[in-house]
């Protein structure tokens, strides 16, 4: 069976600094996603923990306590609505979140690919070939950390905040055996992949790039799921064509998703 759209597991509420939109209320989305006809939904609001030191100045206030304002999120039959984080990584090698937080999560993603907040992600003074090696090195720390990587996702790992509208250039440079050994890597712990790109803003060239990494994680094995990164009700009403989007372009079945979205049917 092909893969389903079915699930969002990557929702920001008004409560991410991010987000402009005092609309994008738990209640809001949950009625949206609905119509969307997903059943599978998490928040996943920007989080550094308060017991985890070097947060940025715009991470320090969104903290557990911050995030957990959202809660009890509200519920509807048929539908689960989880409540997660997305938490981040310095350029230290640092992943904002402890282990008594990660408990209380459903779903934790981390982005490795957040190269736009210089002096904590990183330096600020990097190129392509920098950005493409921090690329790899990034990846490498977040899957060599300890965490509970059946409820783990990378997010956006081709995204534009690696290099502001040159986000190509740097994939380009990404040798493909790296791809292969990452995804080896990623598959043999279980985290997963998320699909999250604007499937249609690409020529075919670029295309071919932005593709390549998703089809060598489905060559090693990993497992995926969908997310939209809604920041506001524009952005969650438009998931349902995003993910559809994403899917027309990659031949992914049921058995491609991440065991956590099977096992909890």
């Amino acid at each position: 069976m092909k893969f389903q759209a079915d699930h969002d597991l990557h929702i920001h509420s008004f409560l991410s600094d991010c987000s402009t939109d005092p609309e994008q209320l738990p209640e809001k989305i949950l009625a949206l996603e609905a119509e969307n006809g997903f059943t599978t939904l998490c928040l996943t609001d920007h989080m550094w923990d308060a017991a985890i030191p070097g947060a940025s100045k715009w991470y320090a206030p969104q903290t557990f306590e911050h995030i957990s304002q959202a809660l009890p999120l509200p519920q509807r039959e048929g539908m689960r609505f989880w409540f997660g984080c997305e938490t981040d990584m310095d350029r230290f090698g640092t992943i904002g979140i402890s282990r008594a937080v990660m408990d209380k999560m459903d779903f934790i993603i981390v982005p490795t690919t957040h190269m736009h907040m210089n002096g904590f992600t990183l330096d600020g003074s990097e190129g392509a070939q920098e950005r493409a090696e921090l690329w790899i090195k990034r990846f490498d720390a977040l899957l060599d950390a300890d965490l509970p990587f059946y409820k783990v996702g990378v997010a956006h790992l081709t995204c534009t905040l690696i290099w502001k509208n040159r986000h190509l250039e740097v994939m380009r440079l990404i040798p493909k055996d790296e791809y292969h050994r990452l995804f080896q890597k990623a598959a043999k712990v279980g985290i997963g992949i998320e699909l999250n790109f604007e499937p249609t803003s690409f020529t075919k060239e670029e295309l071919e790039i932005e593709l390549t990494p998703y089809r060598i994680a489905k060559e090693e094995g990993c497992k995926f799921y969908f997310g939209s990164d809604a920041h506001s009700n524009a952005d969650t009403r438009a998931a349902k064509a995003k993910v559809e989007g994403i899917l027309a372009l990659l031949d992914l079945t049921e058995e491609d998703k991440i065991p956590l979205l099977r096992d909890r049917q």
